[in-house]
């Protein structure tokens, strides 16, 4: 069973993994594929980037679930894994 004092460390980690690969995926696979037709990477990138985006909505679920969080932050949680650095900046707000 899943418990409630890992839903949030977990969270924040699969932000992490999410927000770099958004950004491997946006800074460098896809000038590779743009400038130097190597699509491969943005292949290779998005895979891994579409898995850990929908880990992060998995993560967003179970944190609310068990913390019972609001409206306001679920949204800001989600509209933070569609901006550049938006779940390092959700994260640190977070926390607070």
């Amino acid at each position: 069973m899943l418990q409630r004092q890992h839903s949030l460390p977990f969270m924040r980690y699969v932000g992490w993994g999410e927000g770099s690969s958004f950004l491997l995926l946006l800074g460098i696979a896809m000038p590779l594929k743009y400038a130097f037709d190597l699509p491969q990477a943005v292949f290779i990138v998005g895979v891994a980037h579409g898995f850990l985006f929908s880990l992060y909505l998995l993560s967003i679920a179970w944190v609310t679930l068990v913390h019972r969080w609001s409206f306001v932050r679920v949204l800001a949680a989600f509209i933070a894994a569609f901006i550049p650095f938006g779940p390092f900046l959700f994260d640190r707000w977070n926390r607070r």
